[in-house]
């Protein structure tokens, strides 16, 4: 029987922020992966976005609650709970970001960051584009 293949850290907070954002049944998930681009900030950013405040809060607030359980970490930088239109949350390799649906459509990040590999997101299953 094969091993399967052990995870990096960055995989499974990748993994742990998706799952927290399936359970909180964010929208429209995305990973932007800029592993092999050079001069990026970080390896990834996840992103997703709400139909409320209320529900972008409580997916951010997920996000770090999870991470903690399943990976032990704390974020190095969280920012945008003030009003909620967009909420980043900073794992230093990894970048959350959570918006409001006309932020994310003003922002346009995924646009912005054409050059990554964008992998979307549903809750069943991983495709690339």
């Amino acid at each position: 029987m094969p091993r399967k293949k052990k995870q990096e850290p960055r995989e499974i907070l990748i993994e742990a922020v998706v799952s927290a954002m399936a359970d909180k049944i964010a929208r429209n998930p995305v990973i932007l992966d800029f592993t092999g681009l050079k001069g990026t900030i970080c390896d990834a950013f996840v992103i997703c976005h709400g139909g409320s405040r209320t529900q972008v809060e409580a997916i951010a607030d997920h996000i770090i609650g999870q991470v903690k359980k399943k990976t032990g970490l704390n974020p190095s930088h969280k920012e945008g709970f003030e009003n909620a239109e967009w909420i980043l949350i900073d794992y230093f390799d990894v970048v959350i970001h959570i918006f409001q649906e006309e932020r994310r459509n003003f922002y346009n990040i995924e646009q912005l960051w054409a050059d990554a590999r964008i992998i979307k997101v549903d809750t069943h299953e991983k495709t690339e584009s």
